[in-house]
């Protein structure tokens, strides 16, 4: 009887031990240039999808940006989710790197090397190694006194010193019914797409940045839907902070 009791306190006891919290897991930005325009684009947008809804890398919060080239919109389909920013910033990535080489689908995981953006195991690989690396935490938090204002403190650090401030507007849940081109016939669903992607400015010469800015929603944005990206990056080059706010 004796020893029954001891065993049941000892139990109850390691019972009452709470558990050692999970780690916290590493923002990792996976950029997706695609289009509606191109027929080998629909498999990498269902990936991207698949991630933010999932996230399959236990180290990893994936943030999913799905940036619409305009460079397909002249061959039967006008994207409406296009924008000639991120054909730019995709130039930009190939003109970083010493060539000139773009293409849809193409991914893109924290500013590193970019691959086929259909290429599951690639992407899954690129963001485990992206989860390995350091990353400083943005802090934000809405403006308690103007609306769809947001507070932003970016923290010391040498990796981002002089770096660009970028935010991101994203919406999910969004999809397209395709008439012309391509993909003519069939509906499209997107996830973590880019409504506004704009450079705030940049951190100073020990990493810090602090500001409170305009939210740029636009009309088209579902609010409901929308997430707020932030993160600092040198021009083509790896993602070194990042903040996510809904």
């Amino acid at each position: 009887m004796i020893l029954r009791v001891a065993t049941l306190i000892g139990v109850l006891a390691a019972a009452a031990v709470p558990a050692a919290p999970a780690p916290a897991r590493v923002p990792v930005v996976v950029e997706l240039f695609t289009s509606e325009g191109c027929s080998s684009c629909p498999p990498a947008d269902q990936i991207l999808k698949q991630f933010i809804a999932t996230q399959p890398v236990e180290s990893a919060l994936v943030i999913g940006l799905s940036e619409h080239i305009d460079y397909w919109d002249r061959l039967g389909w006008k994207d409406p989710f296009s924008s000639p920013r991120f054909s730019r910033r995709q130039s930009d990535y190939a003109a970083n790197a010493g060539g000139d080489n773009i293409y849809t689908p193409q991914m893109i995981v924290d500013g590193g090397v970019p691959f086929v953006g259909s290429d599951r195991a690639a992407a899954l690989e690129a963001i485990r190694k992206a989860a390995a690396l350091p990353k400083r935490p943005i802090a934000l938090a809405w403006s308690m006194s103007q609306p769809d204002w947001l507070e932003i403190d970016v923290p010391p650090g040498t990796e981002h010193r002089a770096s660009h401030v970028l935010l991101a507007v994203t919406e999910d849940g969004l999809s397209t019914r395709v008439t012309r081109g391509e993909n003519s016939g069939h509906t499209l669903a997107h996830d973590g797409v880019v409504r506004r992607l704009v450079e705030l400015g940049q951190t100073d010469g020990t990493g810090v940045y602090h500001a409170t800015v305009p939210v740029p929603f636009g009309a088209a944005a579902n609010r409901a839907n929308a997430r707020i990206v932030v993160f600092t990056q040198r021009a083509g080059d790896r993602i070194t902070a990042v903040g996510v706010i809904r």
